[in-house]
């Protein structure tokens, strides 16, 4: 059940058993993610100790101490001269869908991206999850790639959208 109160917060290494059922949810059900099988607690643990080590946000939905969702973002690729650029990542519960949760923890990611200086802010959308693609254009992004059956998955090709917000941060001496 979902009550008014949905707090977005910083996760904590106690919300991953949460944020792991989430995500396997998704790889099991959904095309959001390219995967086929489910992940273990140890490989959200490793995704979870990447993103603190290397400063990186992960956020979670949190409804009266239930997850009901989580975004982050991390390296658009890890060479240096991208460091400005970002990927980001939204999930929520299935339970949770369509009540606005994905548009608060997406605008978090947007709104720490700014305060890091972040430059390109990027999305990989399957392109049949017109609900992602919905929502990330209602906040400026602008598709900027269509990768034709680059993934397969529940026995078909899938299509990969690329998305991009520009914000405008200029970068710092090195």
């Amino acid at each position: 059940m979902v009550n008014n109160i949905i707090t977005v917060r910083d996760a904590r290494e106690d919300d991953l058993t949460d944020i792991l059922d989430i995500y396997n949810d998704v790889i099991i059900n959904t095309t959001a993610v390219y995967s086929e099988k489910p992940h273990t607690l140890q490989m959200r643990q490793d995704w979870y100790n990447d993103r603190i080590d290397n400063n990186f946000p992960v956020f979670v939905a949190d409804n009266d101490g239930k997850i009901a969702g989580f975004s982050s973002f991390g390296h658009f690729r890890a060479w240096p001269c991208y460091r400005y650029t970002v990927e980001v990542s939204v999930y929520v519960g299935s339970s949770y869908r369509g009540k606005g949760i994905s548009k608060r923890l997406l605008q978090v990611l947007i709104d720490r991206a700014g305060e890091m200086n972040v430059h390109a802010v990027i999305a990989g959308i399957s392109a049949d999850n017109q609900v992602s693609i919905n929502l990330h254009r209602s906040f400026g992004f602008e598709e900027v790639a269509n990768f034709k059956e680059v993934g397969y998955k529940f026995g078909r090709w899938l299509d990969l959208k690329f998305f991009e917000l520009m914000l405008n941060n200029t970068p710092g001496p090195i």
